[in-house]
């Protein structure tokens, strides 16, 4: 049997060495690549597949990247199994990731070889997950610590990360489909909590806390 895999990343250069990676496996079939999340979206409908390998951040689609995305694949596909993509260092957003049903977690700056060796996993009913980020998930696999008395919550971690991204508070409700006044309150609340003091400092903290990559 032929496992169909799509492939969904903004970086042409990656879609093409996961799909270099895969051409000589017999077993393995890329059946389609997107670029964005809606093309994503799109093509899951009208594609029959068996494992999607997605980025975790698409910038440029309609349609909400990052966490709100993963959590409509599980809506829409709940039986399609995924591996995420990712360089992002953040240990909260790769423990929401596995939480909302992400079967693979794959660090971007490792061997890419390491994509063939998540499919096998994932494919076989496995879990796989990077060396690169088993130690801080093993270490706090639950929450998402910013320091020693700072929690936030994933709408905030989604908002402070899409606003590093250079995402206005209104494209932020927009993508996110809540209202400006509820995205302005969740930074600001995430501001307070991380002692934040200004725009900057949030790209500052983001940027340290592996949050926009």
């Amino acid at each position: 049997m032929t496992l169909r895999i799509v492939i969904a990343d903004d970086h042409p250069l990656i879609r093409g060495g996961v799909r270099m990676l895969l051409k000589d496996r017999r077993d393995l079939s890329v059946v389609a690549e997107a670029h964005s999340t809606d093309t994503l979206l799109s093509v899951l409908k009208e594609t029959p597949a068996d494992l999607l390998i997605t980025d975790f951040s698409m910038p440029g689609g309609q349609a909400s990247d990052g966490l709100g995305l993963l959590q409509r694949l599980r809506r829409d596909f709940p039986d399609l199994p995924i591996v995420v993509l990712t360089m992002m260092a953040n240990v909260g957003v790769h423990s929401s990731m596995l939480e909302v049903g992400v079967r693979g977690l794959v660090d971007k700056a490792s061997d890419i070889s390491e994509v063939v060796m998540a499919i096998d996993a994932v494919s076989g009913g496995r879990e796989y997950v990077s060396a690169a980020f088993r130690k801080g998930l093993f270490e706090n696999p639950n929450k998402i610590n910013y320091g020693a008395s700072t929690q936030l919550s994933l709408r905030e971690v989604e908002v402070l990360r899409l606003f590093a991204s250079g995402l206005t508070v209104s494209a932020i409700s927009e993508r996110l489909a809540r209202s400006i006044k509820t995205v302005s309150t969740q930074k600001t609340v995430a501001m307070l909590k991380l002692g934040l003091k200004n725009d900057y400092d949030i790209f500052v903290y983001a940027r340290e806390h592996g949050m926009n990559a």
